[in-house]
């Protein structure tokens, strides 16, 4: 039977390889699988969503959302409210020490990208009311400003671990801002499949790990219903009906996996050989 890569089926084990039939599918080929719309890219045959018909409202979401998810993996104190925009410039720019400068800066972009999703939510509130807006209106230039301060602003940020840089997260506003929804739609697709790779890719180092202990049996049954798991997740939007199933799937294999622990018999067994050997 076809299995195709990225639909995995029971425990089967997901492959992180393309199979033939999948080689020769273009990059966006969809396909209806097990009752499902799917797109491929990279291997990975995807679940795919259609395309929100309201565009604007679409875009709100989408920047409100990347905010929020923005300001759950950056430092503490940078979400500044878009209110507070001057008052955050005139800190940042009347700031010598670079080390305060710093901070300053990144409570600086934090409130740019505040103010960005402020205007663009009264945007979406005027052509929902029936006034249309034009790309080349004020206020969508000033929010593609605030959106572009804000990315360049993005190297004083740090990442709530204490790192430099907060990796692409810090564009994704500005893109959902800036790309067309149906490109946004593809981009979050490409990146999916990459997850999904970089799954299975830790999934097999794990086995390869663990696999041959004979203190760990079963245990490959274990990892790849957690990489199947959590590919399952990554494909689902959160505001998808089986995403109440998906989560709960993917936190159970979790726990299933960190819970998992050396054979106790044959743990006591080699505790016993090595006290033995140990006596002699």
């Amino acid at each position: 039977m076809f299995r195709p890569c990225g639909v995995t089926h029971g425990s089967a084990r997901a492959k992180s390889r393309a199979v033939s039939m999948d080689s020769e599918s273009a990059p966006g080929t969809e396909r209806v699988i097990n009752g499902q719309r799917r797109v491929y890219f990279d291997g990975y045959w995807i679940r795919a969503y259609d395309v929100p018909a309201n565009r604007w409202h679409a875009k709100k979401q989408l920047i409100e959302a990347l905010t929020r998810r923005l300001f759950d993996h950056v430092e503490h104190g940078i979400n500044v409210p878009g209110v507070r925009l001057d008052e955050a410039r005139a800190a940042y720019e009347g700031e010598a020490d670079p080390a305060k400068k710093r901070v300053k800066g990144a409570m600086l972009a934090g409130a740019l990208f505040n103010r960005a999703a402020d205007i663009f939510t009264k945007l979406v509130e005027l052509e929902g009311s029936g006034i249309r807006i034009q790309s080349d209106n004020a206020l969508m230039r000033q929010c593609g400003q605030h959106l572009q301060e804000a990315l360049e602003l993005g190297k004083t940020v740090l990442h709530r671990t204490g790192e430099e840089g907060i990796d692409e997260l810090w564009g994704e506003p500005f893109k959902a801002f800036a790309y067309p929804i149906e490109k946004f739609y593809e981009s979050r697709y490409v990146k999916i499949a990459l997850t999904m790779r970089g799954i299975d890719e830790i999934a097999e180092a794990l086995l390869q790990t663990f696999n041959d202990q004979p203190l760990y049996p079963g245990i490959e049954g274990v990892i790849w219903s957690f990489a199947k798991a959590g590919k399952i997740n990554c494909e689902t939007l959160r505001d998808d009906p089986d995403i109440f199933e998906v989560w709960a799937d993917f936190v159970v294999a979790g726990e299933s996996c960190a819970a998992t622990a050396p054979s106790a018999a044959r743990a006591t067994a080699n505790a016993c050989c090595s006290s033995a050997v140990s006596g002699c």
